[in-house]
């Protein structure tokens, strides 16, 4: 540990949430440790009650698309006993295969390496589609979403959490208060209520909901702050560090996060 290193428990009462009382029985260490961006149990904790997680039974097949080291897949086991695809391109199935081996889930969580442009499961394969901080890299096209709930069962519903904008952001620039911070990828972050028109427009779902955070920038940016210090991973920490000098500059004007929900006719 280093000399900056929190202990466990200075750790864990830092990151201890009255929103995400879930998340926060977890080991705070193993997320640290397995984050890939913004703290990922905590925004499918806000995604779940929208999604009716807890309505699904045990024999519901999710797919977790994008699911990164599995932290998202191995939630959704823990906490609504349902069976799982953890479908991500960049971590190797047998990598995250040890992850839920060691969280006691690997008899219900499936690990696979997907692109989510080439998705190979069958027409009314899941219950349920989540996808946490990972939808805004492949579906912001028109197209992309009705490729995607193609898998879901008649009734099934979709969720997904992404990085978000207040507004939607006018003209070619970046906001003056973030010039010195900005990636072109951020043009990749919409409002709620963009998603919401781009996906009622598909005609693929009902959208049952397209909302904003509150204050979910606080989060963004205290989860960012324990990571930039905390994380094992030279190159994490760098992307934390980064994301810290990014919200504080912006102070919750315009960065948080959309929770957008689709059901299937």
């Amino acid at each position: 540990m280093t000399e900056t290193a929190k202990t466990p428990d200075e750790l864990t009462t830092r990151l201890v949430h009255p929103r995400y009382p879930r998340s926060s029985r977890y080991d705070a260490r193993w997320a640290v440790e397995n984050q890939m961006g913004p703290h990922a149990l905590w925004l499918l904790e806000w995604l779940a009650p929208a999604l009716g997680l807890d309505r699904l039974p045990p024999s519901a097949r999710v797919l977790d698309l994008g699911c990164g080291r599995a932290m998202t897949s191995v939630f959704l086991a823990r906490e609504y006993g349902v069976r799982v695809v953890a479908a991500d391109l960049w971590v190797k199935p047998d990598d995250n295969a040890v992850r839920l081996a060691e969280a006691g889930v690997a008899d219900r969580v499936l690990p696979m390496s997907v692109e989510a442009h080439d998705l190979p499961f069958a027409e009314g394969s899941f219950d349920a589609i989540v996808c946490v901080d990972a939808y805004q890299y492949f579906g912001t096209t028109d197209l992309y979403l009705p490729t995607l709930t193609r898998l879901l069962k008649p009734g099934g519903r979709i969720g997904v959490v992404v990085p978000s904008v207040r507004e939607e952001l006018e003209g070619t620039e970046a906001p003056a208060h973030l010039r010195d911070h900005w990636d072109p990828g951020f043009w990749a972050f919409h409002s709620p209520a963009w998603w919401r028109r781009n996906w009622t427009r598909t005609r693929a779902v009902t959208v049952e909901a397209a909302d904003w955070l509150e204050d979910g920038w606080r989060d963004w940016l205290l989860w960012s702050e324990v990571c930039a210090e905390e994380s094992p991973s030279a190159f994490m920490a760098g992307m934390a560090r980064d994301s810290v000098e990014l919200l504080d500059a912006d102070r919750g004007r315009l960065l948080g996060f959309a929770r957008v929900v689709g059901r299937r006719g």
